[in-house]
């Protein structure tokens, strides 16, 4: 379903992913948006399938895992309210890197490549803002997995 809360606009201003927007940008990204609802348990996207979305997470709590090369599962980290997934399929155009499944009752904003390319034909200074944005969300997931790494191999992981 579309989405039309009329508390949507603070909440997407209050994510990494939408800040700094002027508001016919936000509005224009928020009419591409759509609302998915997944029960807990439920996959929302498998590591190494095709992706062609992204999502911001509205309310609930997913884990996200890889697979090892023995087979096991491995935690990465959990999203929560505000946070976005999916990102990476948009820009480098692979499969998807992780998987991501509904720890509890979820419901997330799903926006597609081709919205976001509908958004750069439609408005490409509202483009570059959410590109910059992507980059900096980037840029912090890196800058942790550095420091997890770096803990690790000074064997004091916490």
């Amino acid at each position: 379903m579309a989405v039309s809360a009329p508390d949507l606009e603070a909440f997407l201003l209050a994510t990494p992913f939408f800040g700094g927007l002027p508001e016919p940008s936000l509005d224009l990204l928020m009419s591409m948006l759509v609302e998915r609802s997944f029960d807990a348990g439920a996959t929302v996207v498998a590591e190494g399938e095709p992706g062609r979305s992204m999502f911001i997470v509205k309310s609930g709590r997913l884990a996200v895992s890889k697979r090892a090369n023995a087979g096991s599962v491995i935690p990465i980290s959990v999203l929560e309210r505000g946070d976005f997934f999916g990102e990476m399929t948009l820009i480098e155009m692979q499969n998807r890197s992780a998987t991501v499944v509904a720890e509890v009752p979820t419901v997330l904003y799903e926006l597609t490549a081709q919205n976001l390319y509908a958004c750069y034909k439609a408005d490409i200074h509202a483009y570059v803002i959410v590109l910059q944005n992507i980059n900096r969300e980037l840029c912090r997931r890196l800058r942790r997995a550095d420091e997890r790494f770096a803990r690790r191999a000074a064997g004091n992981d916490n």
